[in-house]
């Protein structure tokens, strides 16, 4: 696929945003990536994996952890390498030397990212949890109308012209202007 217009514009849609695999644990609270990238026509190759992993998955990780704090350090350490933290001080490193972007991700991935096993959990809870008092779109009533003891839809019946916000409001803006009209 080519790119759009600008440097590399493919990685900020939102269709190639979704197709990120690496949803983080949830102890993981900020990770750190480490490399000198390409300068003046200094190469560094075995920086280069690192390098086109941020380039490519970095915005993925950004869109699917939005609980997940991600900083690139560029030109501080001879080998390159991600560091993450986890909630309890503690931190993990991920030595990157030599690698290419496909292991990185596969790395990443199986270390840091969850399982299938524990996204399935995760949906089966969310779903559990929906509520009968909710409605919208997703939900068992789409409007609030449907939920017996409710008002109906406007839409589908007159409502008194007392039981609306608007006839309320102007009487009281009128009583509001006699009272005012009074003491003057």
């Amino acid at each position: 696929m080519p790119f759009q217009l600008g440097r590399g514009a493919v990685r900020r849609t939102t269709e190639y945003l979704d197709k990120g695999k690496i949803i983080l644990r949830d102890n993981v609270k900020l990770m750190t990536f480490n490399f000198n990238s390409r300068k003046k026509g200094i190469e560094y190759p075995h920086h280069r994996g690192l390098e086109e992993f941020v380039f490519w998955h970095l915005a993925q990780l950004k869109y699917k952890n939005p609980n997940c704090e991600f900083y690139t350090f560029k030109w501080m350490t001879p080998t390159p390498f991600i560091r993450a933290y986890i909630d309890n001080e503690d931190w993990m490193l991920v030595d990157c030397d030599s690698q290419n972007r496909e292991s990185i991700y596969e790395h990443v991935l199986r270390v840091f990212g969850k399982s299938e096993q524990m996204l399935e959990e995760e949906a089966s809870t969310k779903a559990s949890i929906v509520s009968e008092a909710n409605f919208g779109e997703n939900c068992k009533q789409h409007c609030i109308c449907e939920v017996p003891g409710q008002v109906p839809c406007s839409s589908f019946y007159v409502i008194p012209k007392e039981m609306t916000g608007k006839y309320q409001a102007k009487v009281k803006r009128e009583e509001k202007e006699k009272a005012e009209a009074a003491n003057y």
